[in-house]
């Protein structure tokens, strides 16, 4: 059995801007540089085995904080993949979060993202943003998960690997939360910057044992 520690990226400017950040990118900002510090301290002696993140700037750079200060970071190889990266909100990326929710809840009768999450899945509102972007490209929940299952798979593919820091994004933690969380989770509060979530994997099993924690 793998255990993932799922880190979600450090506070960005577009965190601070509450703007919609997908596969666009902005730098940690020194709130976020202090965040991801604190939760390498949280796991400092946990004898790492792989770290893996997303390719964007903000999760590499969390994922190099955490592995400075870890009990292996002598040894220690960070991978960076598209296969982490968050959904691609297409039209929506970088505008006003609650802007951009307000057009993609619009059309169904609804206000905002919590009125969403509320009526629907977490897949059900990725398809519902594809369907209100005017351009179509944002990632539905087909799409999505052709990628991220890519990135599992290569994970239960490291032979000799158990225990694993995986640095990706707020809305791909709630999705995989959402369908590997028995539902046992709230997900209608997003994962906070610099949380940790855990997952264990098997070939055959994937599990979510915790969600949105600042400690062990």
């Amino acid at each position: 059995m793998k255990k993932v520690y799922i880190i979600r990226h450090g506070r960005t400017h577009i965190n601070h801007y509450n703007k919609m950040q997908g596969w666009c990118d902005t730098p940690l900002t020194n709130e976020g540089i202090e965040g991801a510090k604190k939760v390498a301290q949280v796991l400092k002696n946990i004898p790492f085995d792989l770290a893996l993140s997303s390719d964007t700037k903000r999760a590499s750079d969390t994922c190099e904080i955490i592995m400075k200060e870890n009990i292996n970071h002598n040894q220690l190889q960070h991978l960076t993949s598209k296969f982490f990266r968050e959904q691609f909100y297409g039209y929506f990326e970088g505008m006003d979060s609650d802007m951009a929710w307000r057009m993609i809840a619009g059309p169904v009768g609804l206000r905002n993202l919590q009125d969403l999450l509320d009526n629907y899945s977490i897949d059900e509102i990725k398809d519902l943003m594809k369907k209100s972007d005017p351009y179509h490209d944002a990632e539905n929940a087909q799409e999505y998960w052709a990628r991220l299952e890519q990135g599992l798979n290569l994970i239960r593919q490291l032979d000799g690997y158990e225990n694993i820091l995986l640095v990706t994004h707020g809305f791909t933690i709630r999705s995989l939360v959402a369908k590997y969380g028995n539902g046992k989770f709230d997900i209608k509060t997003g994962p906070r910057n610099s949380s940790i979530t855990m997952m264990e994997l098997t070939d055959s099993d994937t599990k979510i044992t915790s969600y949105n924690q600042l400690t062990l």
